[in-house]
């Protein structure tokens, strides 16, 4: 049974999400704040994380940022838990390292699309055996792209949509749609999954260096 840990500072909404997630199968722990969040991830090593933003104590970010840091924790999928108008807050959080997020109230049905999705490549990067380090895009530069480029790979690689991609880098999605018919050039591929898989290949290869 696959656990889930949530982080959320509002108790209806935690029980909300807490009884959504268990009526689905999943173990569900929970934490009232970022600082026992942060503690019963690093204690119990959950599957995935659901996280609030804005929260006393400790704020997401700051979770995030803690749970990078340390390997047991630095790869577990992340997904933020947004008010609606924090645009500035999903963008950083994004910039660090979250896998997705999902506005609140979440729906039930955005709710399992989002841990499922997750789950989903998280199994296929196991069978693959990839660890990619989705931490800098530097390495992407190597396929002959520019910074820009290589950013625009880096969010690709992770199942982000062009929307996504364009709130995170603050452009549009027209450049966004640009900067991936280069990526498509430059690697000599047609699709969004071969160029991802691409990129997880360098990504991983770096990593396999540095260990």
């Amino acid at each position: 049974m696959r656990r889930i840990l949530v982080i959320e500072d509002e108790p209806e909404m935690r029980r909300n999400l807490q009884t959504m997630l268990r009526l689905e199968g999943f173990e569900v722990l929970i934490a009232s704040n970022g600082r026992a969040g942060l503690a019963v991830a690093l204690a119990e090593i959950p599957d995935l994380i659901l996280c609030d933003v804005m929260m006393p104590v400790m704020d997401g970010h700051e979770v995030l940022r803690a749970l990078r840091d340390v390997p047991a924790t630095m790869n577990i999928p992340f997904v933020f838990l947004t008010a609606k108008g924090e645009r500035g807050d999903l963008r950083s959080g994004m910039n660090l390292g979250a896998d997705d997020y999902l506005t609140k109230p979440v729906a039930r049905e955005d709710l399992l699309e989002a841990v499922n999705a997750r789950f989903k490549r998280q199994d296929q990067l196991d069978q693959r055996e990839f660890r990619p380090d989705f931490t800098s895009a530097e390495p992407l530069l190597s396929l002959g792209l520019t910074p820009r480029v290589a950013e625009v790979l880096l969010w690709v690689a992770q199942g982000k949509t062009n929307a996504d991609i364009a709130t995170i880098l603050g452009i549009s999605e027209s450049t966004v749609k640009k900067h991936l018919l280069d990526i498509f050039v430059h690697l000599g591929v047609e699709t969004r999954s071969a160029a991802t898989l691409r990129a997880l290949e360098v990504l991983s290869s770096t990593v396999r260096r540095k260990g």
